[in-house]
């Protein structure tokens, strides 16, 4: 599974990083980014953050 945040759609709210701190951080810029690319157990916590991210910037290729 590849998770990854579109910095141009992204506005900054910091839910993602709420609902899963393991695998979302914000970035310099304020906007959230990946920590790691090995989301291993944490797919329900990422599908919340998908489903939850206002601006759907947050993207899942399997």
């Amino acid at each position: 599974m590849k998770v990854y945040v579109e910095s141009e759609s992204c506005i900054g709210c910091g839910l993602c990083v709420s609902l899963c701190p393991e695998a979302f951080k914000m970035d310099n810029s304020g906007k959230s980014e990946t920590k790691t690319d090995k989301f291993g157990n944490l797919e329900p916590e990422i599908k919340q953050c998908v489903e939850s991210c206002p601006v759907n910037a947050i993207k899942v290729e399997e």
